[in-house]
């Protein structure tokens, strides 16, 4: 009659923690948020850290940074190594997790307390429920934040650090001996083999957060943008909200968890962004893939298969990836990894180390999504022969020095347009 126990108690308990938790000034409530991850992974089993395995991610943070130093000019970014559980990883992450989900959830709570407070109601009424509206959105902002919740909850059981998602999470370097657990499992690998390789990973993806001024905005930024052009699909929106049945625990867990009540409608200027997105992500990764490598050269024996066991999870879009796209409403397809890291490794192949890192030196020297295409290309390429291919395709006119009592002839509107031809 009442169905599952363990079920409802879920359901009581994600709807105790709606009414518990205080009024949240933005569009989600993340105290609410918290606590729902929480309950998630502590359901699942989250252990504290032992003083032993903390210790044993600091050395391996530690000596990852120093193998680091041999195969790249950017400085340490690892100033404070430390190991978390997966509750001290939500409680450390969620400032950033506010950052890119605020601007989209706020979309989607204002239109889903619209379509909710005028569904049936004439346009009388709809001008007296002020009040009403106000109490719609803000039962809104906690079916977001309940979705939100649930998500971070899946989560954290499993990742191993902090950049899994190739965005910085954290301004500390920190891998969770659970998830390192986790990604062990079905490895024939000694454990400390594993652990060294994802502190690898870990401290490198610190050096670019840490020494690219700009990267971290960027990326965000990025985020950002493809937030201010959302366009909600309303129809559906509704239609999702009138199936829903608050009788039905299993209906309600899916709702929350699944994804469909916080999933804006596409648009081109979305694909746009998305793609940039893409783009950089892969920058990164192929970046960090392409230092850990050398770095694991010769003293890692199973680094080339761990390297591979993460391409793998990486491109085939594991949970992180999926957990991502429920959370901000965008889905991340690291599929061009491998042509990231060809691209890197030509670079440093006719530059040298130097030459590699400094491409970071500015968002304007960055490879753009067709130089993956062709990483020579972006090799030979470069300021200087740019200037001089311009000079080249200058029609002779223009060598020819104007008289100073003349205007330059570009001033001149059928010259202008007869140039660009």
């Amino acid at each position: 009659m009442f169905g599952n126990p363990e079920q409802i108690a879920a359901a009581m308990r994600q709807f105790a923690d709606m009414l518990s938790a205080p009024q949240s000034a933005g569009p989600v409530n993340w105290d609410m948020a918290k606590n729902i991850a929480r309950h998630a992974v502590v359901a699942e089993g989250d252990p504290s850290v032992m003083e032993g395995e903390r210790r044993q991610i600091v050395d391996a943070l530690s000596l990852a940074d120093l193998w680091l130093n041999q195969v790249t000019t950017l400085p340490s970014g690892v100033t404070s190594p430390q190991a978390w559980s997966r509750s001290e990883w939500i409680e450390k992450t969620v400032p950033i997790w506010q950052k890119l989900c605020d601007p989209i959830a706020a979309r989607m709570v204002e239109t889903m307390g619209g379509s909710l407070g005028s569904a049936g109601l004439p346009a009388e009424a709809q001008a007296m429920a002020g009040p009403l509206m106000g109490m719609l959105k803000q039962m809104g902002g906690m079916m977001v934040g309940s979705q939100i919740g649930q998500a971070l909850g899946t989560l954290a059981r499993e990742v191993v650090g902090t950049t899994d998602i190739g965005l910085p999470l954290s301004d500390a370097a920190a891998l969770l001996p659970g998830g390192i657990a986790s990604f062990s499992e079905g490895l024939e690998l000694p454990a400390d083999e594993i652990r060294l390789y994802l502190a690898l990973r870990e401290a490198a993806h610190h050096r670019l957060f840490q020494h690219v001024p700009w990267l971290r905005a960027h990326l965000l930024g990025a985020v950002e943008e493809y937030a201010k052009g959302i366009k909600v699909d309303v129809s559906a929106l509704e239609e999702q909200l009138r199936g829903l049945d608050v009788s039905n625990p299993e209906q309600l867990q899916q709702a929350l968890t699944g994804g469909a009540l916080l999933k804006p409608e596409e648009t081109e200027r979305q694909k746009a962004a998305l793609a940039r997105l893409e783009t950089m992500l892969a920058l990164v990764e192929g970046w960090v893939a392409t230092v850990v490598d050398q770095a694991a050269e010769g003293k890692l024996p199973g680094a080339a298969a761990l390297a591979e066991t993460v391409r793998r999870r990486r491109a085939s879009g594991g949970p992180a990836e999926r957990t991502f796209g429920t959370l901000v409403g965008l889905e991340l397809r690291p599929r061009r990894l491998r042509e990231a890291a060809a691209l890197w490794q030509a670079v440093e192949a006719a530059r040298g180390l130097e030459g590699r890192d400094a491409v970071w030196g500015h968002p304007d020297l960055m490879p753009r999504a067709d130089d993956l295409d062709d990483p020579e290309s972006f090799v030979r390429g470069g300021v200087e022969l740019d200037l001089s291919a311009l000079d080249a395709e200058r029609p002779p006119s223009a060598e020819k020095p104007e008289s100073p009592e003349k205007p330059a002839s570009p001033e001149r509107p059928e010259d202008s347009e007869g140039d660009d031809r």
